[in-house]
């Protein structure tokens, strides 16, 4: 019998297989959004327990677990984190079709080598493999980081957010993969929430702009986005080399040469179709269109 959610799992012809057992799967990751915490990488936490890690604070376990009745004390209240890991579990067997029983498995099989299936039975054995990983010593923020092959993570940073966790690993020589701070203002504009106002008093006091109206608000914003781009953790890590920069401007002028060229020929001549050797057609059809002015389309 084949094995539930085996190393092909989704992969359901041969050339999936290659794509992705062959090249997909060496690839390093670059996450442009995540919800790790700077700090537990910069301290290389060491978690207690799988509740810690899977339920400390994913919302979209939480909704699952309140969408099947879970009363909230063994979600985000004073239950143990075994209760809760049982009561995720016994959620789970519920879920099939929604990606977070996907994504629970995969996790399951790749980081702890558990092949079966998690449901209220299985949460005790399960339950005691994860935690005897976890405490390892093999299996802290970075361990795990680093098995992952990732080799740049963006964190979710609101704007009175210090950054003094992204530039102790800016300057961490042992840790190699980059941690980027990436801009998240929602609290400014949360102003149903009964948190708001003290949230205005404390960007107010960050940015040392007294914030009145909605003016002084963008001033305030502006000033902490401009302390976030002079704080020494962007090192050019998505920045292309002289190299690749004069390789790039030697291609586009050559794409202009070819649009010219075409461009310059008969009013007879099929412009459109030998745009598209090297055009896609909805840019094709833009460049015919604008044929005294599309040299001040952007390519």
């Amino acid at each position: 019998m084949k094995k539930f959610m085996d190393k092909d799992f989704l992969l359901s012809n041969e050339t999936a297989k290659t794509l992705y057992h062959e090249y997909a799967a060496k690839m390093p990751i670059i996450d442009y959004h995540c919800h790790i915490n700077p700090a537990e990488i910069a301290q290389n936490k060491q978690f207690k327990n799988i509740t810690e890690v899977w339920l400390g604070g994913d919302h979209y376990k939480w909704r699952a677990m309140r969408s099947n009745g879970v009363e909230e004390k063994y979600i985000t209240g004073n239950a143990s984190d075994r209760e809760k890991f049982q009561k995720w579990a016994e959620t789970l067997s519920k879920a099939i079709g929604n990606p977070l029983y996907h994504w629970t498995h995969l996790e399951l099989r790749n980081y702890f080598g558990y092949e079966g299936v998690l449901n209220g039975d299985t949460a005790e054995e399960v339950w005691n493999l994860c935690n005897e990983k976890l405490q390892s010593g093999h299996f802290n923020v970075r361990d795990i980081i680093e098995a992952s092959n990732v080799k740049a993570i963006c964190t979710t940073d609101d704007p009175v957010d210090s950054l003094i966790y992204h530039e102790q690993l800016a300057n961490d020589p042992t840790f190699k993969v980059k941690v980027l701070p990436a801009w998240r203002p929602d609290k400014a504009v949360n102003i149903e929430k009964e948190t708001f106002a003290a949230y205005i008093r404390q960007l107010s006091e960050v940015s040392e702009i007294k914030i009145s109206d909605l003016d002084s608000l963008f001033t305030a914003l502006n000033v902490r986005l401009d302390y976030f781009n002079d704080k020494a953790v962007y090192d050019g890590t998505f920045k292309p080399s002289d190299a690749e920069m004069e390789s790039r401007v030697e291609e586009n002028h050559e794409l202009y040469r070819k649009i010219s060229d075409i461009m310059n020929e008969d009013d007879d001549t099929d412009k459109f179709k030998l745009l598209q050797r090297f055009l896609d057609e909805k840019l094709s059809k833009k460049v015919v269109a604008n044929a005294d002015t599309w040299r001040n389309i952007d390519f």
